[in-house]
C-alpha cells in the first residue's frame, strides 16, 4: 500500500517540497494516516480549506497538540488563513484554556511568523478600552446568545458573582470584541477549543447552541467535528457530536 494520489497532492499543498521522515521510519503508519486525514477526511464534505485549517488550529490548542500546531501553522498560511486570524485564535484561547496552556502556542506562533518573515507585532485589533469593555462585552453576549444575557454580569451568588462579571468584561469584552474574526468565526473557534479539551460538556452544549444561533448549522458543526477526528480521535469527537445533537434538540423544542 502507498499514500494515494489525492493524499500526496494535498500534502504537497500543505507542505510544498517537504518529505516527512515518517515515510522512512514508519511507512505503514504514515500511509494509513495520510490517506485517511488528507484524502478520505478532507474530501468528505464541503468545508473550505481556510475554515478547515482555522478549526484545526483551534482544535490543536484545545488538545494541547503543540508539535502538530507548529507543523500546521505554515500549512494554514498556505491555505489562506491570515496571520491576524491565527493570532486571534491563539489570543481567544486564553479565555477558554488559560495562559498556562496557551503560552507555548503563542511562543510557537511568533517563532513561525518571524521565520516566515511576518513582521511583529501585527496591526492592533482591540476595539474596547478599560472603561467600556464591560458594556461592549455585555452587548457581545446579547448579540451571540440573545436577550437572556442582559445583565448576566450582575447574576450569581454573592461569593461568585465576580466570575460572571469577568466572563462579561474579560472573556467577551476583551476578546470577542476584537477585530480579525467575526462572532460566527469566534464561536466556531470556541466550539473547537471545548470539543478538543473534553470534560466541559455543559459549556460545549451552550456554545453549540450559540453556533446554531449564529449561522453554523448542525450539519456544518458535524462536518467540523469530522474534519478534526484525525487530530483528537474518536472519543472526544463522539462527545462533541452528542453535545451538538443535544443543543439542536433543545433549540427545536424551544421553538415548538
Amino acid at each position: 500500500m502507498a499514500t494515494n494520489k489525492n493524499a500526496q497532492e494535498y500534502h504537497e499543498k500543505m507542505f510544498p517540497g517537504y518529505k516527512s521522515d515518517f515515510l522512512r521510519t514508519d511507512p505503514e503508519f504514515i500511509e494509513r494516516f495520510d490517506n485517511f486525514a488528507f484524502d478520505e477526511v478532507v474530501n468528505h464534505d464541503d468545508v473550505d480549506d481556510r475554515t478547515r485549517f482555522m478549526s484545526i488550529l483551534a482544535t490543536l490548542l484545545g488538545c494541547q497538540g503543540i508539535d502538530e500546531f507548529k507543523a500546521m501553522l505554515p500549512a494554514a498560511l498556505n491555505f489562506g488563513v491570515k496571520p491576524v486570524e491565527i493570532k486571534e485564535i491563539v489570543y481567544q484561547a486564553v479565555a477558554y484554556l488559560g495562559i498556562g496552556r496557551v503560552f507555548p502556542f503563542l511562543k510557537a506562533t511568533n517563532e513561525v511568523f518571524e521565520k516566515q518573515g511576518i513582521k511583529l507585532p501585527l496591526e492592533k485589533q482591540a476595539t474596547t478600552t478599560t472603561e467600556d469593555r464591560l458594556a461592549a462585552g455585555q452587548q457581545a453576549q446579547v448579540d451571540i446568545f440573545g436577550d437572556v444575557m442582559k445583565d448576566f454580569w450582575k447574576s450569581g451568588d454573592p461569593e461568585s458573582q465576580h466570575i460572571n462579571y469577568w466572563l462579561t468584561d474579560n472573556c467577551f469584552g476583551d476578546y470577542y470584541t476584537r477585530k480579525g474574526l467575526n462572532y460566527t468565526e469566534r464561536e466556531l473557534m470556541t466550539f473547537c477549543y471545548l470539543s478538543a479539551q473534553g470534560g466541559v460538556e455543559p459549556q460545549l452544549i451552550s456554545h453549540a447552541k450559540a453556533n446554531l444561533r449564529n449561522g453554523n448549522d448542525k450539519q456544518f458543526l458535524i462536518n467540523i467535528i469530522s474534519q478534526n477526528i484525525p487530530y483528537i480521535g474518536y472519543p472526544r469527537s463522539l462527545n462533541a457530536l452528542r453535545c451538538v445533537n443535544e443543543a439542536a434538540k433543545a433549540m427545536e423544542e424551544q421553538h415548538d
